[in-house]
């Protein structure tokens, strides 16, 4: 059972997105937080799975919650789920750790499975978001050689399967190694390449063309 915290300064936005999440197996909300200073409480109360984070909050934003909950250890997969589509908002959420990043105007159907994906450990976002997403990483990033050479041979092949989207435990079975292993290989891998999460590393791969 994932566990979701969903953060969002509408009641009734929360209350439908959580009645809408119930409906799915396998997937569960243990809490809701109005404002980023619940949220840093809650989510360190209820150590969800997921937070599925509202960007345009009074007080603490959500680029200023998601950093917050990134220093303070919390390693949940972190969702943004907005009506922002800003080139500004997207590739500020990307640098400060975001997991995925969703548009409210998903249809059901979508929201849900791209929640059970991100679950799952893909890299999840809205795609029409993919053009603003590259120039975000494309503008940030040294040289593509100089990157690569930082990693081993496994760290290598991780970085590939991260690209095509695979789970860790996908990627464990194809590799023949432990869940734990891949989850370990793919922090160092996103550490050496000065990268915040898997959605960014999978679209520096494909805007570079690395593994073609």
């Amino acid at each position: 059972m994932v566990s979701i915290l969903l953060v969002d300064d509408h009641p009734m936005l929360r209350q439908g997105v959580a009645q809408l999440i119930e409906m799915e197996d396998g997937l569960t909300v243990v809490g809701e937080a109005g404002s980023g200073e619940q949220a840093l409480l809650r989510a360190e109360e209820l150590n969800p799975d997921m937070i599925l984070l509202d960007l345009n909050m009074r007080d603490m934003d959500g680029i200023a919650t998601l950093v917050a909950l990134r220093e303070r250890g919390v390693s949940a997969c972190i969702m943004i789920f907005t009506v922002s589509d800003e080139h500004d908002d997207v590739v500020a959420a990307l640098r400060a750790g975001a997991d995925g990043y969703l548009l409210k105007d998903t249809e059901p159907e979508e929201l849900l499975r791209s929640i059970v994906l991100a679950s799952k450990g893909q890299p999840v976002y809205s795609p029409q978001l993919a053009s603003v997403l590259a120039s975000g990483v494309r503008d940030t990033r040294p040289d593509c050689g100089e990157m690569l050479a930082r990693l081993t041979g496994r760290e290598k092949q991780i970085l590939r399967h991260i690209s095509t989207g695979e789970t860790n435990k996908t990627i464990a079975r194809e590799l023949n190694i432990t869940e734990a292993t891949v989850k370990v290989h793919v922090k160092n891998t996103l550490r050496k390449l000065a990268l915040r999460s898997r959605v960014e590393a999978a679209v520096w791969v494909v805007e570079n063309r690395l593994f073609e």
